[in-house]
């Protein structure tokens, strides 16, 4: 029987939270047989490997043999994906155990709907809570169910940009299609000191670079 959803967890040199996250996809209330979990390894240069050998009789892990950036790798998951919808969670975030029982509730109840968003909670190092998050208002990468053939229809990551990925994927798919909310706070959004988010610099670079791709001429 072939997997209903594909979990994709990208990961570089996170050994510290990708056992967390994986222990979070693994103990969710949905039957296992109906989802599987991508891990696709960027060439870390730490302990990630072995933190993912625990969980290998488990897991799919894809491993870079060198480090390829953060959209390659994902469209290295999607292609391996097998299932119908795809779910993108971050290797240093983790989810409530309805997370994906939840997300494919919906989409089974509402099969002309593109794509569901669920809400999160932004938590800190020691997984305290500091706020509960709109996923329409302030969106993330994660915590998003699409339909497979609709990513890749629109071209899926473009690998040109290492930050705002995210945002670049939202643009295209949204001038086709629509992502709806689930207000339920299902997915856990970790804030520490070694984020993505924090480099302003990279992001700033690339916010510009997304501008001049989508400004009109």
């Amino acid at each position: 029987m072939l997997p209903k959803i594909s979990i994709i967890v990208p990961v570089y040199n996170q050994e510290k939270y990708i056992g967390r996250c994986i222990r979070s996809l693994l103990s969710q209330s949905l039957n296992k047989k109906k989802f599987e979990i991508i891990v696709i390894d960027d060439g870390s240069k730490d302990k990630t490997d072995q933190a993912l050998k625990v969980f290998k009789k488990e897991i799919i892990i894809l491993k870079n043999k060198k480090n390829l950036g953060l959209p390659k790798s994902l469209n290295i998951g999607i292609k391996q994906a097998r299932s119908n919808y795809i779910i993108r969670v971050d290797s240093d975030d983790y989810v409530n155990r309805d997370f994906v029982s939840i997300l494919l509730k919906f989409a089974n109840l509402n099969p002309d709907i593109d794509a569901f968003a669920c809400d999160y909670y932004l938590v800190d190092d020691n997984e305290k809570i500091i706020k509960r998050m709109n996923c329409l208002k302030k969106p993330i990468a994660c915590g998003i169910l699409f339909k497979t053939h609709h990513l890749i229809e629109i071209g899926l990551y473009d690998e040109n940009f290492l930050i705002n990925e995210e945002k670049d994927l939202r643009i295209r798919f949204k001038n086709k299609y629509s992502i709806d909310r689930i207000s339920l706070p299902l997915y856990r959004y970790r804030q520490h000191e070694n984020s993505l988010t924090k480099d302003k610099i990279k992001k700033k670079s690339y916010d510009l670079k997304l501008k001049k791709k989508y400004e009109k001429n």
